[in-house]
């Protein structure tokens, strides 16, 4: 019951959802680009993905300072069907802004 809950409760979020959409879109993303696309502080984007990579839709990838989020693979039926149910919403997706500096 309590990963039942904490996995609907992560995406009881409209940011939370539009960056699992973004991230599911866009394949694998540095922490620094969905930043900048999203226009947030870091601490703030940082505390979704937590929330979204506790739920288990999340991967992390560190590669030197930077994070890579990417969708977990193998999802469960679960939650592959929550990220079936999000493509159709009318979610308003911002375009992928790289700036990290690499």
């Amino acid at each position: 019951m309590d990963i039942f809950l904490q996995t609907v409760g992560s995406v009881y979020d409209e940011t939370r959802v539009r960056i699992l959409r973004f991230i599911d879109l866009y394949g694998e993303v540095c922490v620094c680009d969905i930043e900048n696309s999203f226009d947030m502080i870091q601490s703030r984007i940082s505390r979704h993905l937590k929330i979204l990579k506790d739920a288990g839709f999340l991967r992390v990838d560190r590669r030197g300072k930077w994070a890579y989020y990417s969708i977990r693979s193998p999802l469960d039926i679960f939650r592959k069907s929550i990220l079936k149910e999000i493509e159709y919403l009318n979610l308003d997706i911002p375009k992928l802004i790289s700036g990290c500096g690499i």
